[in-house]
């Protein structure tokens, strides 16, 4: 990608931690059972999607408003994620240890995102 332009949200680092959390459900629903393919499964892709999604369009708003807006609806996507998590080792899909790295990674996006929230908000103040 060296050559190539960048949209500005490809440089932030909580979108790139948030892809790779994406990226890790994608692999792990594969082991989900075939009857959960368009239940548990699909929500999780969606919510882990949805925070990645959600933070590049408020990315490329225009005002400091509808940025912050776009990532405190990134927050609850983040939440939703860990719980269908959560759904997924209450159904015995996960262990009590991959449950508890998913809750380590996710409270630093979620940290992450905060902080993000923070310097959006301060950004706004300034203007």
């Amino acid at each position: 990608m060296k050559n190539e332009q960048l949209f500005g949200f490809e440089e932030l680092e909580i979108w790139k931690k948030s892809r790779i959390f994406k990226q890790q459900v994608a692999e792990l629903v594969k082991c989900f059972p075939p009857d959960e393919r368009y239940r548990l499964s699909d929500q999780l892709l969606r919510s882990s999607r949805s925070i990645n999604s959600l933070i590049a369009e408020g990315h490329g708003r225009y005002t400091y408003p509808d940025q912050i807006h776009f990532c405190i609806q990134a927050r609850g996507s983040l939440a939703e994620s860990f719980n269908h998590l959560v759904d997924a080792h209450d159904n015995g899909y996960l262990s009590e240890e991959v449950l508890h790295q998913y809750r380590t990674q996710l409270k630093e996006i979620e940290r992450m995102l905060n902080g993000y929230i923070h310097h959006l908000r301060k950004q706004k103040e300034n203007t």
